[in-house]
């Protein structure tokens, strides 16, 4: 199995933007901003919600929003706001807001196949 990367952009207040390199990872629930571009794009914490890792360690880590741009898509998405040492990445959420499914077979991005409820 592979890895898949993908570049978009941040914009936060101000029309502060980043282009930056995202590790996709669809079994992640929320993206992860660097703490460099977060305060780059002078985003500030809403709220801390815990977070828990594949070992089972839990982690707080402050979540505000941004908007994010990719391949010509834009949505506002939630992201954590990483601390050092925390890297890039786009989860399920932002991946589901943006209308797309990682492809396991071709490791892209694909267009989400979209349903509604009707009687």
């Amino acid at each position: 199995m592979g890895l898949t990367f993908i570049q978009a952009t941040v914009a936060g207040t101000r029309g502060r933007k980043r282009t930056l390199r995202f590790l996709v990872d669809s079994g992640a629930s929320y993206t992860v901003l660097p703490e460099k571009v977060w305060k780059g794009i002078g985003l500030r914490p809403k709220r801390e919600l815990t977070f828990t890792l594949a070992d089972g360690t839990e982690l707080p880590r402050k979540v505000s929003e941004c908007l994010l741009r990719y391949n010509g898509l834009e949505a506002h998405t939630p992201v954590i706001l990483g601390e050092r040492g925390d890297q890039a990445l786009l989860g399920a959420v932002t991946l589901e807001i943006l209308g797309l499914v990682l492809n396991p077979f071709t490791r892209t991005l694909q267009p989400m196949k979209l349903m509604v409820a009707k009687h």
